[in-house]
C-alpha cells in the first residue's frame, strides 16, 4: 500500500505534496527504488542544487531547473505509464548523439524512462547530468552578460 497523500487540489494530479519527504513517502517497491538511485546519483554530480517540488515531483536547479523524476504513480492528467521517468528540462540543447534520450512531441524536454532499477546506469546518467548543468551555467552566462536598461552588463 502506498504512503498517505494530501487529497488533490487540481485535478490534473492524483496527489498534492507539500515537501519532498511527503513525495518519497508515498512512493514504495520499484518505484521508490528507483527514485532513490536517481536522486543520489543527482545530488552527487550536483550536491549544490536547490531539490523542490513542482507539479508534486522533485525538480533540481542551480540557475534554472536543470532535471526532473517523475515516477508514473503521480499522474498527470489522464496520462499514465508504469516506471520513473529522468527528464531534462533543456535536453533539446544536449548532444545525445546516441540518441538515449526520447523526446516524443515535445521541444524542449527529453527524457529517459526506466522500468526497473538495473537499467539505471549511472556513469552513462552522470555524462548526461554534467552536460546538463554545463548547459544551466552557459545559460546563465549569457544571461548575465546581456545588458540591462542602462546598456550594461547585468552583475552576477
Amino acid at each position: 500500500m502506498q504512503g498517505k497523500a494530501k487529497t488533490p487540489t487540481k485535478k490534473m494530479q492524483n496527489v498534492d505534496f507539500a515537501t519532498v519527504d511527503e513525495f518519497l513517502d508515498f512512493l514504495t517497491g520499484d518505484e521508490l527504488k528507483m527514485v532513490e538511485l536517481l536522486r543520489k546519483i543527482i545530488l552527487s554530480c550536483m550536491p549544490e542544487c536547490n531539490e523542490h517540488l513542482a507539479y508534486n515531483v522533485p525538480f533540481y536547479r542551480i540557475h534554472k531547473n536543470i532535471c526532473f523524476i517523475w515516477p508514473g504513480s503521480v499522474t498527470w492528467g489522464t496520462s499514465s505509464r508504469e516506471g520513473v521517468r529522468l527528464g531534462f528540462t533543456n535536453g533539446y540543447l544536449m548532444e545525445d548523439e546516441a540518441g538515449y534520450l526520447d523526446k516524443g512531441e515535445r521541444k524542449h524536454v527529453y527524457w529517459k524512462d526506466f522500468r526497473h532499477a538495473k537499467e539505471i546506469d549511472a556513469e552513462l546518467l552522470r555524462s548526461y547530468l554534467l552536460e546538463a548543468i554545463f548547459i544551466d551555467q552557459e545559460l546563465r552566462k549569457a544571461v548575465n552578460a546581456m545588458p540591462n536598461k542602462k546598456g550594461q552588463p547585468k552583475s552576477k
